[in-house]
């Protein structure tokens, strides 16, 4: 039996299956578009060999490790983070092969079946008896000059990425892959994007020293207000020349505010001391929205919030091994009120572009799809993280739709920093909505020849046009 069913996701009724099988031949080749993830740009800069089936499918992947700590596996056993590099990878893959069935039921299971068979032509699962096979098979393939990161990146046929910087970065290696554009040494496109939280939230780790190294950066007082807003604008102009066309907020919450110049000033001396209350904090954090979303209105980047995660919830996990160890939990989130001091002011804006994420599937068709079925400036981004799933998929498509239409949203973006999981995900995304569009064909609801057009709309053209890409 085939790893990866032909019919994998469709509707299990005759007729509607008939009807998505027709929209999937046509949306199924299509390029990806990846505006929005987190892969490392050295890959695609350097273009070297990835070092093994750990390496490259276990270390990077949260949703993996994260499972797998959940039951007891320690990260060091892993081989992430501190002490981890003492772990033979061999070993650390025969502890994720051996508890591999702790996956059923989950997209990471789908993403790697995908991988395993159609990436590496495996066709065995994977288990505690197949682990060195897998292990040596998938190890040995990438010593070759097909798996290094570009001749990957082709063969998937990926058209645009987007990876995502701090503006305390140097964007040394988006500079390299430009010079490879531009010599003719390599075409695929790979972009930035700016994500400010380490200077922006008071509350980041290091924030006082970030806002030093900010200053270095720009040349700009950085300790004052006017200082602290032209160093953003800077960094921003320098990552629009190096290819970005978004920004990336990950805040704890919505909150937005719209505060005078005097008071946002008075707000900025505070959260610059020794000491931030956290009221100021968060007050800062949404005044720093409403100011981003203004600059976007002046440099044309598009504006992604993504609010709604405790990050770091494990506290021994974050100071032992740092941030992004999959210890991230969605809380409530409200939108109605938070959002309206930048809406008020920027909201009726057709030239802005504001796509909204959620962890909070509750809000979809209370909050979410309202306001954006309302307001030019706002899209809604994809179902995402922890509801990248069929099941999230779906509760997505069919809260949001009848209130916010199809085209208030912007396709799929895969938001990982897994590389080869990037086709598995749009392949599911893709399986997705070619069912959910066959079931409104089926009722008579929309005519085929439509879904067609939003097959491939869903799947290319609304996260091309909402990424300007």
């Amino acid at each position: 039996m085939p790893l990866m069913h032909p019919d994998r996701l469709l509707p299990s009724d005759p007729a509607q299956r008939a009807i998505a099988r027709r929209l999937y031949a046509e949306v199924s080749g299509l390029p990806i578009i990846s505006p929005h993830g987190h892969t490392d740009p050295v890959w695609f800069a350097d273009n070297e060999n990835f070092g093994n089936a750990a390496e490259l499918l276990l270390h990077p992947d949260h949703y993996v490790f994260r499972m797998l700590y959940s039951q007891g596996v320690s990260m060091e056993a892993l081989g992430i983070g501190e002490g981890g590099g003492a772990a033979d990878p061999r070993e650390s893959w025969r502890l994720f092969a051996e508890r591999y069935h702790l996956f059923r039921g989950t997209p990471s299971r789908m993403w790697l079946d995908w991988v395993f068979a159609e990436v590496f032509g495996l066709e065995q699962p994977l288990s505690a008896d197949s682990s060195d096979h897998h292990y040596d098979h998938i190890s040995a393939t990438l010593e070759t000059d097909d798996f290094r990161p570009r001749a990957l990146f082709d063969r998937f046929n990926i058209e645009a990425i987007a990876t995502t910087e701090s503006p305390l970065d140097s964007l040394e290696h988006h500079a390299k892959i430009r010079a490879a554009n531009e010599s003719g040494e390599w075409g695929g496109r790979v972009i930035t994007a700016y994500r400010p939280d380490p200077v922006v939230d008071p509350e980041f780790e290091g924030f006082q020293d970030n806002l030093q190294k900010f200053g270095d950066l720009t040349g700009e007082d950085i300790f004052s207000w006017q200082g602290y807003l032209a160093a953003h604008r800077k960094r921003r102009d320098y990552f629009a020349s190096m290819g970005a066309t978004s920004t990336d907020h990950g805040h704890p919450s919505a909150a937005t505010a719209d505060l005078s110049a005097g008071e946002a000033e008075a707000l900025f001396k505070r959260v610059i001391a020794d000491d931030v209350a956290p009221q100021d904090a968060e007050l800062f954090r949404a005044q720093m929205l409403t100011e981003m979303a203004g600059m976007s209105l002046d440099d044309g980047l598009v504006m992604q919030i993504h609010p709604g995660a405790f990050r770091n919830h494990n506290r021994k996990l974050f100071e032992r091994f740092g941030r992004d160890k999959g210890a991230d939990i969605p809380v409530q989130t409200e939108y109605v009120h938070a959002l309206r001091p930048l809406l008020n002011r920027y909201g009726n804006e057709p030239n802005l572009a504001i796509i909204l994420f959620t962890l909070d599937e509750t809000s979809y068709s209370r909050e979410l799809a309202p306001l954006a079925g309302h307001y030019p400036a706002l899209k809604l981004g994809p179902a995402w993280w922890f509801h990248d799933s069929p099941e999230g998929m779906r509760r997505y498509r069919s809260q949001v739709t009848e209130t916010a239409g199809f085209y208030n949203t912007v396709g799929f973006n895969d938001d990982t920093r897994a590389f080869l999981s990037i086709p598995a995900r749009h392949d599911v995304a893709r399986r997705i909505d070619c069912g959910f569009l066959a079931q409104l064909v089926a009722e008579h609801r929309i005519e085929e020849w439509e879904a067609a057009e939003l097959a491939v709309d869903l799947a290319y053209n609304l996260a091309k046009a909402a990424y300007k890409l």
